[in-house]
């Protein structure tokens, strides 16, 4: 885990990190995800995602709203949920998680919205950020606000335990790009995974 440097450039830029699912599995070929599958996402450049999903609940917890990515972020995000979150908020905020606010899924724009940026992995379908937990006892932790508070065990957990189902990691501490949220994306680097 590489922590502070800057952002390398990812091995390869690819809108493709699935196959394709077959009719009749289950959506990505896992059944923990639930949504539905959309049309392909067209847009400028580099951005779109060749085989797009949109998510309700992964792993048996709710998103409070739909997001859409590519099968390799779903089923990445399946894998965090089930073995780091779920446990996480159990374990350090003392009751289930429920449901999770994704702020953004894909989003054709250059990193951070930054006019001259590289392209995102939002922009391909590989990137999902999480700004909120929905535990259920019905309190809700935000990162921004749970980042420095009472919450801040079960989120860095949380944050700490995404490094390695995904290739890049950022919360709070990161930049002032991600105060008030948890980036995950499945880029993939020759030196590991980037978290910070």
């Amino acid at each position: 885990m590489s922590v502070g440097a800057p952002v390398p450039a990812p091995a390869t830029l690819s809108r493709r990190v699935a196959p394709a699912p077959r009719a009749g599995d289950a959506l990505c070929g896992d059944p923990r995800l639930t949504g539905a599958r959309v049309p392909e996402v067209t847009g400028q450049g580099q951005c779109g995602i060749d085989q797009p999903v949109r998510l309700s609940a992964v792993a048996g917890v709710r998103l409070t709203r739909p997001v859409t990515v590519g099968c390799g972020v779903a089923t990445a995000l399946a894998d965090w949920t089930e073995a780091v979150a779920k446990p996480a908020a159990q374990a350090h905020a003392g009751a289930a998680l429920a449901a999770m606010t994704p702020f953004a899924g894909y989003a054709c724009r250059p990193t951070n919205s930054q006019a001259g940026a590289r392209i995102s992995r939002h922009a391909m379908g590989q990137a999902v950020d999480i700004g909120a937990f929905t535990l259920a006892d019905g309190r809700e932790v935000t990162v921004l606000a749970g980042w420095r508070g009472r919450d801040a065990a079960f989120l860095r957990a949380a944050w700490r335990g995404a490094c390695g189902p995904f290739g890049t990691v950022l919360g709070p501490d990161a930049d002032r790009y991600h105060r008030n949220h948890l980036h995950f994306d499945t880029a993939r680097y020759h030196s590991g995974p980037y978290c910070r």
